[in-house]
Protein backbone atom coordinates (compact mmCIF):
# COMPACT_ATOMS: atom_id res chain seq x y z
CA UNK A 1 0.00 0.00 0.00
CA UNK A 2 1.28 3.45 -0.41
CA UNK A 3 2.27 6.25 1.89
CA UNK A 4 -0.46 8.99 2.72
CA UNK A 5 -0.53 11.97 0.15
CA UNK A 6 1.35 15.04 2.22
CA UNK A 7 0.23 17.84 3.36
CA UNK A 8 2.05 19.87 0.92
CA UNK A 9 0.26 17.94 -1.63
CA UNK A 10 -3.48 18.02 -0.37
CA UNK A 11 -3.06 21.89 -0.17
CA UNK A 12 -2.00 22.30 -3.77
CA UNK A 13 -4.75 19.80 -4.70
CA UNK A 14 -7.38 21.91 -3.15
CA UNK A 15 -5.76 24.93 -4.99
CA UNK A 16 -5.90 23.47 -8.44
CA UNK A 17 -9.60 22.83 -7.71
CA UNK A 18 -10.69 26.32 -6.43
CA UNK A 19 -8.72 27.68 -9.88
CA UNK A 20 -10.58 25.80 -11.98
CA UNK A 21 -14.09 26.32 -10.18
CA UNK A 22 -13.26 30.07 -9.99
CA UNK A 23 -12.14 30.37 -14.04
CA UNK A 24 -15.45 28.19 -14.69
CA UNK A 25 -17.22 30.24 -13.02
CA UNK A 26 -16.91 33.20 -15.54
CA UNK A 27 -19.10 31.83 -17.87
CA UNK A 28 -20.63 28.78 -15.96
CA UNK A 29 -23.41 30.69 -14.41
CA UNK A 30 -24.78 28.50 -11.40
CA UNK A 31 -24.63 24.79 -11.37
CA UNK A 32 -21.73 24.78 -8.69
CA UNK A 33 -22.65 21.32 -7.18
CA UNK A 34 -22.92 19.76 -10.75
CA UNK A 35 -19.50 21.43 -12.02
CA UNK A 36 -18.18 19.55 -8.72
CA UNK A 37 -19.34 16.44 -9.94
CA UNK A 38 -17.95 16.97 -13.14
CA UNK A 39 -14.49 17.41 -11.22
CA UNK A 40 -14.56 14.58 -8.84
CA UNK A 41 -15.27 12.32 -12.00
CA UNK A 42 -12.29 13.46 -14.27
CA UNK A 43 -9.77 13.49 -11.25
CA UNK A 44 -10.99 9.71 -10.68
CA UNK A 45 -10.73 8.58 -13.95
CA UNK A 46 -14.48 8.08 -15.09
CA UNK A 47 -16.88 9.33 -17.19
CA UNK A 48 -19.66 11.84 -16.63
CA UNK A 49 -23.48 11.16 -18.38
CA UNK A 50 -25.58 14.44 -18.16
CA UNK A 51 -28.85 14.50 -18.43
CA UNK A 52 -30.50 17.80 -19.48
CA UNK A 53 -33.14 19.93 -21.53
CA UNK A 54 -31.66 21.73 -24.54
CA UNK A 55 -30.45 25.53 -23.50
CA UNK A 56 -29.28 24.65 -20.00
CA UNK A 57 -25.53 25.14 -20.24
CA UNK A 58 -24.10 21.52 -21.32
CA UNK A 59 -21.74 22.23 -24.03
CA UNK A 60 -21.01 25.53 -22.47
CA UNK A 61 -19.70 23.69 -19.28
CA UNK A 62 -17.52 20.69 -20.92
CA UNK A 63 -16.09 23.30 -23.49
CA UNK A 64 -15.24 25.66 -20.59
CA UNK A 65 -13.80 22.61 -18.61
CA UNK A 66 -11.49 21.33 -21.70
CA UNK A 67 -10.29 25.74 -21.76
CA UNK A 68 -9.15 25.84 -18.51
CA UNK A 69 -7.49 22.46 -18.61
CA UNK A 70 -5.75 23.87 -21.70
CA UNK A 71 -6.65 20.49 -23.03
CA UNK A 72 -7.67 19.46 -26.86
CA UNK A 73 -11.41 19.40 -26.97
CA UNK A 74 -13.90 17.99 -29.57
CA UNK A 75 -17.30 17.90 -29.91
CA UNK A 76 -19.86 14.74 -31.60
CA UNK A 77 -23.48 15.58 -32.65
CA UNK A 78 -24.90 11.90 -32.26
CA UNK A 79 -27.26 11.26 -34.76
CA UNK A 80 -29.48 8.34 -36.22
CA UNK A 81 -27.19 8.19 -39.67
CA UNK A 82 -23.72 8.69 -37.72
CA UNK A 83 -21.59 5.66 -37.69
CA UNK A 84 -18.55 4.53 -35.79
CA UNK A 85 -16.04 5.36 -38.47
CA UNK A 86 -17.33 8.74 -38.24
CA UNK A 87 -16.03 9.12 -34.20
CA UNK A 88 -12.85 6.24 -34.27
CA UNK A 89 -11.40 6.92 -37.71
CA UNK A 90 -10.67 5.14 -41.11
CA UNK A 91 -8.02 3.86 -43.32
CA UNK A 92 -7.88 6.26 -46.76
CA UNK A 93 -6.16 5.99 -49.59
CA UNK A 94 -2.98 8.32 -49.83
CA UNK A 95 -0.97 9.10 -53.16
CA UNK A 96 2.84 8.79 -52.15
CA UNK A 97 5.89 10.01 -54.46
CA UNK A 98 6.38 7.94 -57.61
CA UNK A 99 2.88 7.44 -57.88
CA UNK A 100 2.76 4.69 -55.15
CA UNK A 101 -0.68 4.66 -52.70
CA UNK A 102 -1.04 3.55 -49.64
CA UNK A 103 -3.96 3.15 -46.70
CA UNK A 104 -3.34 5.89 -44.25
CA UNK A 105 -5.27 5.94 -40.75
CA UNK A 106 -6.94 9.37 -40.35
CA UNK A 107 -7.87 9.90 -36.69
CA UNK A 108 -11.56 10.77 -35.56
CA UNK A 109 -12.80 12.98 -33.46
CA UNK A 110 -12.55 10.86 -30.30
CA UNK A 111 -8.59 11.12 -30.11
CA UNK A 112 -8.94 14.16 -28.03
CA UNK A 113 -8.51 14.59 -23.99
CA UNK A 114 -12.01 16.16 -23.40
CA UNK A 115 -15.11 14.65 -25.75
CA UNK A 116 -18.39 15.97 -25.67
CA UNK A 117 -20.85 13.46 -26.54
CA UNK A 118 -24.09 15.45 -27.92
CA UNK A 119 -27.30 13.53 -27.60
CA UNK A 120 -25.36 10.22 -27.51
CA UNK A 121 -29.36 8.39 -27.26
CA UNK A 122 -29.79 9.71 -30.98
CA UNK A 123 -27.27 7.52 -32.65
CA UNK A 124 -27.60 3.75 -33.42
CA UNK A 125 -26.44 0.89 -30.68
CA UNK A 126 -23.42 0.39 -33.04
CA UNK A 127 -22.39 3.38 -32.75
CA UNK A 128 -23.21 4.18 -29.13
CA UNK A 129 -20.68 0.59 -28.73
CA UNK A 130 -17.77 2.24 -31.00
CA UNK A 131 -17.73 5.13 -28.03
CA UNK A 132 -18.55 3.15 -24.66
CA UNK A 133 -15.58 0.33 -25.78
CA UNK A 134 -12.98 3.54 -26.74
CA UNK A 135 -13.95 4.66 -22.89
CA UNK A 136 -13.80 1.54 -21.17
CA UNK A 137 -10.20 0.56 -23.10
CA UNK A 138 -8.43 3.55 -23.83
CA UNK A 139 -8.14 2.56 -27.22
CA UNK A 140 -9.52 1.94 -30.78
CA UNK A 141 -8.79 -0.84 -33.18
CA UNK A 142 -9.39 -0.01 -36.88
CA UNK A 143 -8.73 -2.62 -39.83
CA UNK A 144 -7.27 -5.07 -37.22
CA UNK A 145 -4.58 -2.03 -35.50
CA UNK A 146 -4.97 -0.55 -32.11
CA UNK A 147 -4.52 2.34 -32.00
CA UNK A 148 -4.33 4.09 -28.23
CA UNK A 149 -5.75 7.36 -27.22
CA UNK A 150 -3.55 10.09 -25.49
CA UNK A 151 -4.39 9.98 -21.58
CA UNK A 152 -6.52 11.88 -20.33
CA UNK A 153 -8.75 10.84 -21.67
CA UNK A 154 -12.60 12.05 -20.14
CA UNK A 155 -16.03 11.97 -22.12
CA UNK A 156 -18.42 13.87 -21.23
CA UNK A 157 -21.93 12.70 -22.75
CA UNK A 158 -25.81 14.50 -22.84
CA UNK A 159 -28.88 12.84 -22.91
CA UNK A 160 -31.82 15.10 -23.96
CA UNK A 161 -35.35 13.66 -22.02
CA UNK A 162 -37.57 15.15 -24.26
CA UNK A 163 -38.15 14.43 -27.81
CA UNK A 164 -37.55 10.36 -26.99
CA UNK A 165 -39.22 9.41 -30.45
CA UNK A 166 -36.67 7.96 -32.93
CA UNK A 167 -34.11 7.86 -30.47
CA UNK A 168 -31.83 4.61 -28.99
CA UNK A 169 -31.72 4.52 -24.97
CA UNK A 170 -28.47 3.37 -24.01
CA UNK A 171 -28.85 -0.15 -22.46
CA UNK A 172 -28.55 -0.59 -18.58
CA UNK A 173 -24.96 -2.62 -18.87
CA UNK A 174 -24.23 0.25 -20.77
CA UNK A 175 -24.92 2.96 -18.37
CA UNK A 176 -22.47 0.99 -16.03
CA UNK A 177 -20.21 2.42 -18.10
CA UNK A 178 -20.41 5.92 -16.80
CA UNK A 179 -18.84 7.07 -13.55
CA UNK A 180 -21.56 9.28 -12.73
CA UNK A 181 -24.73 10.17 -13.98
CA UNK A 182 -25.87 14.23 -12.80
CA UNK A 183 -28.77 15.82 -13.84
CA UNK A 184 -28.80 20.11 -15.28
CA UNK A 185 -31.75 21.40 -13.57
CA UNK A 186 -33.29 24.44 -15.23
CA UNK A 187 -31.16 27.67 -13.63
CA UNK A 188 -32.92 29.99 -11.25
CA UNK A 189 -34.70 33.31 -11.38
CA UNK A 190 -31.94 34.61 -10.44
CA UNK A 191 -29.42 33.24 -12.87
CA UNK A 192 -31.59 33.25 -15.72
CA UNK A 193 -31.18 37.28 -15.27
CA UNK A 194 -27.20 36.84 -14.78
CA UNK A 195 -27.30 34.67 -17.83
CA UNK A 196 -29.05 36.55 -20.24
CA UNK A 197 -27.24 40.29 -18.81
CA UNK A 198 -24.10 37.94 -19.53
CA UNK A 199 -24.00 36.87 -23.37
CA UNK A 200 -26.13 39.81 -24.63
CA UNK A 201 -22.88 41.90 -24.81
CA UNK A 202 -19.92 42.25 -26.67
CA UNK A 203 -17.84 40.63 -24.06
CA UNK A 204 -16.85 37.74 -23.57
CA UNK A 205 -15.41 35.64 -21.12
CA UNK A 206 -11.80 35.61 -20.48
CA UNK A 207 -10.43 31.71 -19.34
CA UNK A 208 -7.23 31.39 -18.05
CA UNK A 209 -5.87 28.03 -18.05
CA UNK A 210 -4.74 26.64 -15.18
CA UNK A 211 -1.80 24.60 -16.60
CA UNK A 212 0.75 24.87 -19.44
CA UNK A 213 -0.56 23.49 -22.38
CA UNK A 214 2.32 21.17 -23.22
CA UNK A 215 2.41 20.29 -19.16
CA UNK A 216 -1.44 19.45 -18.90
CA UNK A 217 -1.78 15.79 -20.09
CA UNK A 218 0.99 15.59 -17.48
CA UNK A 219 0.00 17.50 -14.33
CA UNK A 220 -3.79 15.73 -14.62
CA UNK A 221 -2.34 12.21 -14.93
CA UNK A 222 -0.30 13.32 -11.85
CA UNK A 223 -3.37 14.15 -9.89
CA UNK A 224 -5.36 11.01 -10.83
CA UNK A 225 -2.47 9.19 -9.20
CA UNK A 226 -2.71 11.29 -6.11
CA UNK A 227 -6.07 10.49 -5.79
CA UNK A 228 -5.49 6.52 -5.59
CA UNK A 229 -2.71 7.06 -3.00
CA UNK A 230 -5.61 8.50 -0.17
CA UNK A 231 -6.06 6.07 2.27
CA UNK A 232 -9.13 3.78 3.06
CA UNK A 233 -10.05 2.41 6.50
CA UNK A 234 -11.61 -1.19 6.13
CA UNK A 235 -14.70 0.00 7.79
CA UNK A 236 -14.95 2.28 4.87
CA UNK A 237 -14.91 -0.77 2.43
CA UNK A 238 -17.18 -2.92 4.37
CA UNK A 239 -19.49 0.60 3.95
CA UNK A 240 -19.24 0.63 0.49
CA UNK A 241 -19.76 -3.31 0.39
CA UNK A 242 -23.21 -2.56 2.41
CA UNK A 243 -23.92 0.19 0.32
CA UNK A 244 -24.00 -2.11 -2.35
CA UNK A 245 -25.52 -4.93 -1.26
CA UNK A 246 -28.09 -2.96 0.14
CA UNK A 247 -29.57 -1.81 -3.81
CA UNK A 248 -30.17 -5.10 -4.33
CA UNK A 249 -33.85 -6.80 -3.63
CA UNK A 250 -34.45 -9.42 -1.27
CA UNK A 251 -34.76 -12.76 -3.21
CA UNK A 252 -33.44 -11.23 -6.80
CA UNK A 253 -31.78 -13.24 -8.97
CA UNK A 254 -27.54 -13.77 -9.18
CA UNK A 255 -27.44 -13.33 -5.50
CA UNK A 256 -25.39 -15.36 -3.22
CA UNK A 257 -28.23 -15.46 -0.27
CA UNK A 258 -26.08 -16.57 2.32
CA UNK A 259 -23.58 -13.94 1.41
CA UNK A 260 -25.73 -11.36 1.77
CA UNK A 261 -27.18 -12.54 4.67
CA UNK A 262 -24.25 -10.90 6.57
CA UNK A 263 -24.77 -6.95 5.37
CA UNK A 264 -24.80 -4.72 7.98
CA UNK A 265 -28.12 -2.32 6.06
CA UNK A 266 -31.60 -4.17 6.40
CA UNK A 267 -33.27 -4.26 2.95
CA UNK A 268 -35.37 -0.65 2.14
CA UNK A 269 -39.02 -1.73 1.65
CA UNK A 270 -38.80 0.65 -1.33
CA UNK A 271 -35.88 -1.56 -2.61
CA UNK A 272 -37.75 -4.60 -2.50
CA UNK A 273 -41.07 -3.01 -3.95
CA UNK A 274 -39.33 -1.16 -6.83
CA UNK A 275 -35.94 -2.61 -7.61
CA UNK A 276 -35.19 -5.77 -9.97
CA UNK A 277 -31.65 -5.26 -10.51
CA UNK A 278 -29.25 -3.23 -7.84
CA UNK A 279 -26.16 -1.86 -8.60
CA UNK A 280 -23.12 -3.96 -9.85
CA UNK A 281 -19.48 -3.99 -8.07
CA UNK A 282 -18.37 -1.13 -10.51
CA UNK A 283 -20.84 1.21 -8.33
CA UNK A 284 -18.71 0.05 -5.47
CA UNK A 285 -15.44 1.11 -7.38
CA UNK A 286 -17.00 4.54 -8.41
CA UNK A 287 -18.29 5.10 -4.80
CA UNK A 288 -14.66 4.59 -3.38
CA UNK A 289 -12.73 6.57 -5.86
CA UNK A 290 -15.19 9.12 -5.78
CA UNK A 291 -14.50 9.42 -2.15
CA UNK A 292 -10.89 9.75 -2.49
CA UNK A 293 -11.14 12.89 -4.76
CA UNK A 294 -13.89 14.66 -1.86
CA UNK A 295 -11.64 13.70 0.98
CA UNK A 296 -9.10 15.22 -1.18
CA UNK A 297 -10.97 18.41 -1.35
CA UNK A 298 -11.81 18.88 2.34
CA UNK A 299 -8.23 18.58 3.31
CA UNK A 300 -8.22 14.96 4.50
CA UNK A 301 -5.42 12.41 3.37
CA UNK A 302 -8.54 9.26 4.10
CA UNK A 303 -11.74 8.45 3.37
CA UNK A 304 -14.86 9.10 5.71
CA UNK A 305 -18.40 8.04 5.88
CA UNK A 306 -19.23 11.53 4.61
CA UNK A 307 -17.66 11.48 1.76
CA UNK A 308 -19.03 8.28 0.25
CA UNK A 309 -22.48 9.78 1.20
CA UNK A 310 -21.87 12.61 -0.60
CA UNK A 311 -20.81 10.80 -4.11
CA UNK A 312 -23.65 8.01 -3.36
CA UNK A 313 -26.51 9.33 -5.74
CA UNK A 314 -24.43 10.53 -8.56
CA UNK A 315 -22.49 7.06 -8.62
CA UNK A 316 -25.78 4.43 -7.81
CA UNK A 317 -28.63 6.10 -10.00
CA UNK A 318 -28.12 5.14 -13.06
CA UNK A 319 -26.48 1.86 -11.68
CA UNK A 320 -30.32 1.02 -10.77
CA UNK A 321 -32.67 -0.96 -13.33
CA UNK A 322 -36.48 0.01 -11.66
CA UNK A 323 -39.66 -2.09 -12.23
CA UNK A 324 -43.03 -1.10 -13.52
CA UNK A 325 -44.24 -0.43 -10.62
CA UNK A 326 -41.77 2.04 -10.24
CA UNK A 327 -42.56 4.11 -13.66
CA UNK A 328 -45.70 3.55 -12.56
CA UNK A 329 -45.95 5.59 -9.33
CA UNK A 330 -43.02 8.13 -10.79
CA UNK A 331 -40.13 6.71 -8.34
CA UNK A 332 -37.06 8.11 -9.47
CA UNK A 333 -33.85 5.74 -8.42
CA UNK A 334 -32.41 8.95 -6.73
CA UNK A 335 -34.88 8.87 -4.11
CA UNK A 336 -33.96 5.28 -3.80
CA UNK A 337 -30.45 5.80 -2.92
CA UNK A 338 -31.56 8.71 -0.69
CA UNK A 339 -33.40 6.43 1.30
CA UNK A 340 -30.49 3.58 1.85
CA UNK A 341 -28.20 6.33 2.91
CA UNK A 342 -30.64 7.80 5.47
CA UNK A 343 -31.01 4.43 7.36
CA UNK A 344 -26.96 4.01 6.38
CA UNK A 345 -26.73 7.10 8.99
CA UNK A 346 -29.14 6.15 11.30
CA UNK A 347 -27.12 2.98 12.18
CA UNK A 348 -23.73 4.55 12.14
CA UNK A 349 -24.92 7.14 15.35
Amino acid sequence: MSEAPATQMIADFQQTVRRIETELAKAVVGHEDLVRNILIAFFAGGHVLIEGVPGTGKTLIVRSLADVFNLSFNRIQFTVDLMPADITGTRMVMDRDEGRREFVFVEGPIFSHVLLADEINRSTPKTQAALLEAMAEQQVTVAGTTYRLAPPFFVLATLNPIEMEGTYPLPEAQLDRFFFKVRLTYPTHNEIQRIINTTTTTVVPDLHPVFVHAEAPEKVMALRTLVREVMVAPQIEEYIAALIHATIPAGAKYVNAADTARTMLPKDDFVNRYVSFGSSPRGGQTLLLGAKVAALLNGRANVSYEDVDRVAVPALQHRLVLNFAAEAENIDPAIIVERILQSARKLRR
